[in-house]
């Protein structure tokens, strides 16, 4: 008797558009913080993130208390306010050296540095939480390594206060991700990604005022100069301020339309077209060994999470 093949499910339109809208949002925010910090001159990083955690503030609410996109979560305690608060703190601290690395490589190489989330995320796991995994996983984390460093040899735009400052920001991400596995681990105590972005965001534009204030002097004065100027700036800022909430808002969705390892491998796709897309926006020289250095990590975060799948 022969078994009948299982019918394949079609995916449906609503998710593709997720995803695109996913991409789109998400290689938008990174163009424009590339265009604002590097070719249009407006070096301040530590402002721009302060304005992209005031639009996820804003947007986050609205979204939550009227839209309802999903439930409201509350913190219950002062000990979960604090575990927020520091993971709100790593965040922002990722977020702005993430920006300020823009202002000295290009976006292709950025995007190579940061597929190495994977080997810090590892690292932290074992170290934060003795987390192992098997020897083939951590295996697939060597071509990831290498590929960078292979990468790094032959960039044409190497800027070595750049280079430690994104990668720190990639390490700076996966401690956070990892922190937060182990700071909101109770039942009670675990927030999904939006209410989580509702309650960071604001307790990050404490963190970035003051730090903007000392930093980043007379910026505000600075802005207001430049929009006399040329009005651009402002709806520059406007949008590229509101797409810094979308990437978390249809990265949540997609996550829940598909999963996180669909996701895991629609990031590394994602990550490819930023660097074709990068390149031919800025048309930054790139050279054919740090591309197959760039493609070498790919594939290692691929095989990574193969392994991890694999060994679940």
């Amino acid at each position: 008797m022969q078994i009948p093949e299982p019918v394949k499910t079609p995916i449906p339109l609503s998710t593709i558009g997720l995803v695109f809208s996913w991409y789109g949002t998400n290689i938008g925010v990174l163009l424009l913080n590339k265009y604002l910090l590097s070719n249009y001159g407006f070096k301040y990083p530590v402002f721009l993130t302060m304005c992209h955690m005031t639009a996820c503030s804003l947007f986050s609410y609205i979204a939550i208390a009227f839209m309802k996109v999903v439930p409201m979560q509350r913190i219950n305690s002062r000990k979960q306010f604090m575990k927020t608060s520091v993971l709100s703190l790593v965040f922002c601290f990722s977020v702005v050296l993430g920006n300020v690395s823009l202002r000295f490589l290009p976006v292709s190489f950025n995007q190579a540095i940061g597929a190495t989330t994977p080997f810090f995320t590892a690292i932290f796991a074992y170290l934060m939480s003795k987390k192992r995994e098997a020897w083939i996983t951590y295996a697939t984390l060597l071509p990831v390594v290498a590929g960078v460093i292979i990468a790094s040899g032959s960039e044409p735009s190497f800027h070595l206060f750049g280079f430690i400052v994104c990668v720190t920001a990639t390490a700076a991400r996966a401690f956070k991700s990892v922190l937060q596995g182990i700071l909101l681990s109770s039942e009670e105590e675990k927030l999904n990604s939006m209410n989580l972005l509702m309650y960071m965001a604001p307790i990050a534009v404490v963190f970035l005022l003051p730090a903007t204030l000392l930093m980043e002097e007379n910026v505000i004065g600075i802005t207001i100069t430049l929009a006399r100027k040329d009005v651009k700036i402002i709806w520059y800022l406007l949008f590229n301020s509101s797409l810094a909430y979308f990437v978390n808002l249809t990265n949540f969705l997609v996550t829940k339309h598909t999963s996180a390892l669909t996701l895991q491998v629609l990031g590394n796709a994602k990550g490819a077209v930023a660097v074709i897309v990068s390149i031919s926006i800025f048309k930054n020289p790139v050279s054919m060994i740090g591309m197959m250095g760039y493609s070498l990590t790919v594939f290692g975060v691929l095989c990574y999470t193969e392994a991890k799948k694999s060994y679940k």
